[in-house]
């Protein structure tokens, strides 16, 4: 399984894909098995270390996908950021064809299930990270201790140790003088997100001024 990057698209920057993963955290789960495919959408939680990038997340024990986890021959987490329609109107240089803008990071690994203590902390980071700044957040700690119990016996958690991540941004970087005017249009339509992470890797490689 791989992703088809141009050169000008690929990104490699460890900070830029894990940000695009924590800002895009409900990811795409997918794995390969004896028994065919297994897809999932759930939140993920980013670990990085000296081990590299591992991503934690869980799935109900209903759902028979975490059977075929460890199992699995392939699995890949997928995440996608802020993408949009870009309009050849666009561009000062003519003619020219419609396209679409986008990020996206594909995770590959291997899949291992979680014992019960390291599932209760995936669960106090994944409230916490999702109720702060709320009123009145909901809190793991609060729960009835029964409640708890059955709660965390019917989900079942895993870690995805990343062995190999493509990582594509295509953000205009192949018509380099055109992307300030795809930021702007993009802005004037309401694509912020877009506009914001162009304008960020555009300063980064010198390409507009600050």
């Amino acid at each position: 399984m791989t992703l088809y990057i141009p050169q000008h698209f690929r990104m490699d920057d460890e900070g830029a894909i894990d940000a695009l993963i924590r800002e895009n955290a409900f990811g795409t789960l997918v794995s390969s098995g004896p028994a065919g495919l297994s897809v999932s959408h759930i939140p993920f939680v980013v670990a990085r270390g000296a081990g590299g990038l591992r991503l934690l997340g869980h799935v109900a024990r209903a759902n028979e996908h975490w059977k075929a986890l460890e199992s699995a021959t392939h699995t890949v987490a997928i995440f996608e950021g802020p993408h949009a329609y870009v309009s050849p109107t666009w561009y000062a240089a003519q003619p020219s064809v419609p396209t679409w803008n986008y990020a996206v990071v594909h995770a590959h690994g291997r899949a291992s299930l979680m014992d019960e203590f390291e599932l209760r902390d995936l669960l106090g980071t994944l409230s916490a990270t999702y109720e702060e700044g709320r009123p009145n957040p909901w809190r793991l700690a609060d729960q009835p201790s029964q409640y708890l119990e059955g709660m965390v016996a019917n989900i079942v958690g895993f870690a995805l140790e990343v062995e190999r991540v493509e990582s594509k941004f295509k953000l205009s970087q192949n018509r380099p003088a055109e992307v300030p005017r795809v930021i702007a249009a993009l802005e004037a339509e309401g694509e912020t997100a877009l506009a914001a992470l162009m304008r960020t890797h555009a300063l980064a490689r010198g390409k507009i001024p600050a």
